[in-house]
This record gives C-alpha cells, sequence and structure tokens, in this order.
C-alpha cells in the first residue's frame, strides 16, 4: 500500500499539518499544529504573499520536527468548478478521451486554461446514461499552489478539492446509512465548503465566499476595535473574568451568523427544489468559526435541521507524545488536514 501523505492544509486564516499512521488496523495521528497566517495572505482562495506563505510552512515542519516531503493539498473557491454531469456509457479509454470535450460545455473557463479531472459515481443511471462527478480547476492556481509548496522543499504529489477532503475526513469518523443525506459545510476563514452526501455519495457542492473573517471585520468595524481584539471575541477569548460577552459584540456576532446562514440556507433550498432527496437530517460543521454558538443558532433558526460540529479525531487515536487537549480544541480546523492525511500518491 503506498504511504499516506501528510495532509497539508492550506487556508487563509492558518496553515495546517496532519499526519497519520496505521497503527494496529487503526489510525492514529501522530503530528498536528498550525501556523497562522497574517491577514491578507491568501484573499478568496488566491494566494498573495507566496513568500509568507512559503515561511509559514516551512515553520510548521520544523516546530513539529516532520521528515516527510510528501503531502496533499487542497484548493477551494472561484477558481473550482464541479458538476455532476450525464454522459453517454463507455469504456474507460473513451470516456478519458471525451472528458475534455465534455468539459467545454459545463465550465466557464477555457479548456486550455483548467486541469481537468473526473470520477464516475454511477455506471448507469435510468436514463441508461453514466453519471460523473466533473471537476476543473484554473490552472494557474495549482500552480501557485503547488509552487509555494515546492519552494517550502516538499513534494505536492496530491491536489485534491477542500469539499472532498471534507467528506473524507468526515467518513474516516462518523458511519453514515445508505440513505442517509447529510450537509457537510466547512467553515473557513474567507471561504465555506458546502458538500451535500448520501452515504458516500457526493450530490451537491457549493463554495461560497464568506466566513469567519466576517464576524472579525464587522466587530471592528463596528465596535472600533482592533483586529486581535475582535478576534478574540469571536473565538470566545475576549469575555470578562465572569465569561460576559458585551451585549454590543453579542448583537453584531448574532447578525453576522444570521448572514452566513441565510447564504448556506440559500445553498439548501436549490438542493431541495433540484433533488427528489428531501430527507436532510443534519448539518455538521467543521472549521474554525464551527464552535460559534451564534452560527449554531442562526443555521437551526433557518433550516430547522440539527446541528452539529465535527470531531476530526472521532475514530483517530492520538499519540501519547501528543497533546489531547490542544488536538480536542483544534478538532473542527483539522478535518480538511485529516481527509487529505488519508491520500496518497497515484489513488483516486
Amino acid at each position: 500500500m503506498a504511504k499516506h501523505c501528510i495532509g497539508l492544509d492550506i487556508g487563509s486564516s492558518s496553515i495546517k499539518a496532519v499526519q497519520l499512521k496505521k497503527k494496529r488496523g487503526a489510525l492514529e495521528v501522530c503530528a498536528f499544529g498550525l501556523e497562522p497566517l497574517a491577514p491578507q495572505t491568501i484573499v478568496d482562495g488566491t494566494i498573495m504573499d507566496q513568500t509568507a506563505v512559503v515561511e509559514a510552512i516551512r515553520s510548521l515542519w520544523r516546530r513539529l520536527k516532520l521528515r516527510q516531503k510528501d503531502v496533499a493539498i487542497a484548493i477551494a473557491g472561484h477558481s473550482v468548478i464541479i458538476k455532476k454531469i450525464n454522459v453517454p456509457r463507455m469504456n474507460g479509454d473513451e470516456l478519458a478521451e471525451q472528458i475534455p470535450r465534455e468539459a467545454e460545455h459545463h465550465i466557464p473557463f477555457s479548456r486550455e486554461d483548467v486541469e481537468i479531472d473526473y470520477e464516475v459515481v454511477l455506471e448507469q443511471n435510468a436514463g441508461g446514461q453514466m453519471e460523473l462527478i466533473l471537476v476543473a480547476a484554473k490552472k494557474e492556481v495549482v500552480a501557485d499552489y503547488t509552487q509555494v509548496v515546492r519552494d517550502a522543499s516538499l513534494n505536492p504529489v496530491v491536489v485534491d478539492v477542500a469539499a472532498f477532503s471534507t467528506q473524507n475526513g468526515f467518513e474516516i469518523n462518523y458511519e453514515l446509512g445508505a440513505e442517509e443525506t447529510v450537509v457537510l459545510i466547512n467553515v473557513g476563514a474567507a471561504i465555506s465548503n458546502i458538500n451535500i452526501i448520501r452515504g458516500t455519495q457526493s450530490l451537491f457542492t457549493r463554495d461560497v465566499t464568506i466566513g469567519g473573517n466576517l464576524f472579525t471585520e464587522e466587530i471592528q468595524k463596528q465596535l472600533n476595535m482592533s483586529h486581535d481584539e475582535a478576534e478574540a471575541y469571536k473565538t470566545g477569548g475576549g469575555a470578562d473574568e465572569q465569561g460576559v460577552v458585551p451585549g454590543a459584540v453579542e448583537q453584531v456576532m448574532n447578525s453576522v451568523a444570521d448572514s452566513m446562514a441565510g447564504e448556506f440556507q440559500r445553498s439548501l433550498d436549490f438542493f431541495l427544489a433540484t433533488s427528489a432527496d428531501t430527507n436532510v437530517s443534519r448539518i455538521c460543521l467543521s472549521g474554525g468559526t464551527a464552535k460559534s454558538m451564534a452560527l449554531h443558532r442562526a443555521i437551526e433558526n433557518h433550516s430547522r435541521i440539527p446541528v452539529e460540529v465535527i470531531d476530526a479525531w472521532r475514530q483517530v487515536s492520538v499519540s501519547p507524545k501528543l497533546d489531547g487537549d490542544y488536538l480536542a480544541a483544534h478538532a473542527p480546523e483539522a478535518l480538511v488536514g485529516v481527509g487529505l492525511a488519508m491520500r496518497a500518491a497515484n489513488d483516486k
């Protein structure tokens, strides 16, 4: 079996690394850490300061004493298009030859400007056609992300899509019934990935350019605070000794959460309107902002569906060398990295 990569999650607020290994048939996390990035280093999925990202990756590798060079990374945002399409039944060679031509009908970019991949999800549907998931990513964005990894003296062997990495991390830790439909929302700092899955099949994906930064920005702007003060309030560290958060902060948090939940609900409504499946059992949140109770309440109010936070270590044992409390505190934002850490070179 090919050796698993280290999952390298290059987010817009921090860079996270996850290393897993198989131990007595089970998974164990043997390294995890994150390195903060300054605001505006990565904007809407585009790397604006490559030097800062390279230095952050190098610093993380030094601090975690990582020697492995092969990594899996993920991209997200407007540069990535994911579509479910139907094509006539054909064999593997015919499909590989046909996909680039087929992609031209479904993506808004020139064929020369994108990397294309696909996966067959159903060999034959009721209409006698094959169902595929088609993924197209802008070559310049893939090149930017792989270049910072190489500049940090690492080897990018897998480039995944963040929504699918979230799903991989979720499936490692949670079992779903074959007909159970769940909404996964990975709330990043600037981009949130929505992936609606039934069993192990992705039914609908969408990236929205809204995330936890919005809380910080609105607290800063409306209450005239510094970025660090606003960030502390957002993450719950700004409360007084009695754990009380000022009412004005709560008001801003609730307003932003309602706006974000409304954006997520529009994607859910679109899915429900275009799908025969309306039996969504729960909404599962990951990402650093997943711990926001204001966001929980707002999503539940909009959707009338139970909301829970994903634990990226739920079925993963923790090496005795690691700080269990630290891992638990960062469990929601480790999920993409966990999904990436399950990847290996040349897998599918």
